[in-house]
């Protein structure tokens, strides 16, 4: 990685910081959760670990047989760490282990929805190749 590429990394990760303090000033502070202030910390962190793997904020650019790999498996594993924490997240957020009791029911939509996301993805994807 070349010292402008670091220095873009060092950017990033500082306006990570910065959102991300923030957003834990003001819970502390005010006792206020902004989903904004979340979702921007969110997508920063993601510039970041971008730049740090690909050089690019949008992981673009040339990629030989190994980067098409990682970035293959990553995925699949990502989907799946993804669906067992979002099925986490909605049993402690609603502070229940028993479906009846749930009144979350977008968040029960988008648990449902991970667990048919590549299924349908395949089903879709295979037909380009049958």
């Amino acid at each position: 990685m070349n010292k402008t590429k670091k220095i873009i990394a060092v950017l990033v990760f500082i306006v990570f910081l910065s959102i991300a303090g923030f957003s834990l000033y003001k819970w502390i502070r005010f006792e206020i959760i902004d989903a904004g202030s979340i979702f921007f910390s969110f997508l920063a962190l993601s510039y970041f670990f971008n730049w740090l793997n690909w050089g690019h904020r949008l992981g673009g650019g040339d990629k030989d047989e190994l980067d098409k790999h990682i970035e293959t498996q990553s995925a699949k594993i990502g989907y799946y760490v993804l669906m067992v924490l979002s099925g986490l997240i909605l049993f402690i957020s609603e502070g229940t282990g028993s479906f009846n009791n749930i009144d979350n029911y977008p968040l029960v939509i988008v648990v449902g929805l991970t667990f048919i996301t590549v299924p349908i993805t395949e089903f879709i994807y295979s037909k380009k190749y049958k």
